[in-house]
C-alpha cells in the first residue's frame, strides 16, 4: 500500500456516491475509485450468498486497481459480506464498512432511543441492534426496513411531491414513534435526508452515515500514515456493471464536473 494509491469504493448503485463525496470534500488528494453495481441493484432483496458473491467479485476487481482501501459503501453488503471481502483483500488492502463507524458515533452521542431505518437485508440482519446495544447496553433501538426507498432513489426521485409522501408513510410507523435519533441505514438515504428532516422538523437528530463515514476513512488513513499529501495526478475512476443514466448523471451532480463512466462485466 502506497499513500498515492487510490481509496476503492463500491455499492450496489448510487448511493455509495454519498460517501465518496464526502470524501472528495474531506481529502480533496485523495483519488476515488468507485464501482456500482447497478445491474444487481438493489442488494435489499437479493440472497445472502448472492451479495456475498457480488462483493467478492467486486473487491477482485478494486485490488486489481491496487486500491489501498477498500470501503464497503452499502448497508446490506456491510452487514452480510464484510468478513468475506476482507478475507478476498488477504491484507493488500484495508477494510472499513459503512456500519461499525456509525454505531461507534452514535453510542458518544445523547441518544437515548435509536430509531434505523434501511433495506430489508439490513433490517433482518439486526446488525445494528446487535452492535449499538452491544457498546451501549442502555440504549433503546427501533428498526423499520424502507424497501421502497432506493428504487425512488435510483429512479431520481427525491424532494418532491411523490418522495414526501412515501418517506412520511414510512416515518409515520408507529415502530419509530419514540425515537430522538434516526440512523439513515443505507448510503441512499442522505440523498432524502432534506425530505426527512422537513418531516421531523428538527424532534428527531438524524445520522447521516457518509460524513460520519468519511471522518472514520480520514482518521484511519492517517493513524497509518496512508494520506495522500500532494494532489494526486489522476483524475476519480467510476465503474458499474450496467450503464444507467441516473448514475452518470449522479456521478456528475456529486463531483461536479463531467466523468468517464466505464462498463465492466464481472
Amino acid at each position: 500500500m502506497k499513500k498515492t494509491n487510490p481509496i476503492g469504493i463500491f455499492d450496489s448503485g448510487i448511493g455509495g456516491l454519498t460517501v465518496g463525496h464526502q470524501l472528495s470534500k474531506l481529502m480533496p488528494n485523495e483519488q476515488i475509485v468507485y464501482f456500482g453495481d447497478t445491474k444487481h441493484l438493489p442488494y435489499g432483496d437479493k440472497s445472502e450468498e448472492a451479495i456475498k458473491s457480488y462483493s467478492k467479485k467486486i473487491t477482485k476487481f478494486l485490488i486489481e486497481q491496487e486500491c489501498k482501501m477498500i470501503v464497503i459503501a452499502c448497508n446490506t453488503a456491510s452487514a452480510l459480506a464484510f468478513n468475506e471481502v476482507k478475507e478476498s483483500c488477504n491484507k493488500l488492502a484495508i477494510t472499513l464498512n459503512v456500519i461499525d463507524p456509525v454505531v461507534a458515533y452514535t453510542c458518544k452521542s445523547e441518544a437515548k432511543i435509536v430509531g434505523v431505518i434501511g433495506t430489508k437485508n439490513t433490517i433482518t440482519s439486526n446488525v445494528y441492534d446487535l452492535k449499538l446495544r452491544k457498546l451501549n447496553p442502555k440504549l433503546k433501538t427501533a428498526s423499520l426496513a424502507t424497501p421502497l426507498l432506493v428504487p425512488m432513489i435510483e429512479e431520481g426521485f427525491y424532494e418532491d411531491k411523490i418522495s414526501s409522501s412515501i418517506i412520511a408513510n414510512y416515518l409515520e410507523n408507529k415502530q419509530l414513534k419514540d425515537i430522538d435519533h434516526l440512523i439513515l441505514g443505507c448510503t441512499h438515504y442522505p440523498l432524502i435526508e432534506d425530505d426527512i428532516n422537513k418531516f421531523y422538523k428538527t424532534r428527531v437528530t438524524i445520522i447521516n452515515s457518509a460524513k460520519i463515514v468519511a471522518k472514520f476513512v480520514e482518521k484511519t488513513l492517517s493513524d497509518r500514515n496512508l494520506l495522500a499529501r500532494d494532489p494526486s495526478t489522476k483524475s476519480h475512476s467510476f465503474f458499474v456493471s450496467d450503464y444507467t443514466k441516473s448514475f452518470e448523471q449522479s456521478a456528475q451532480h456529486f463531483f461536479g464536473a463531467r466523468i468517464n463512466l466505464t462498463k465492466i462485466v464481472l
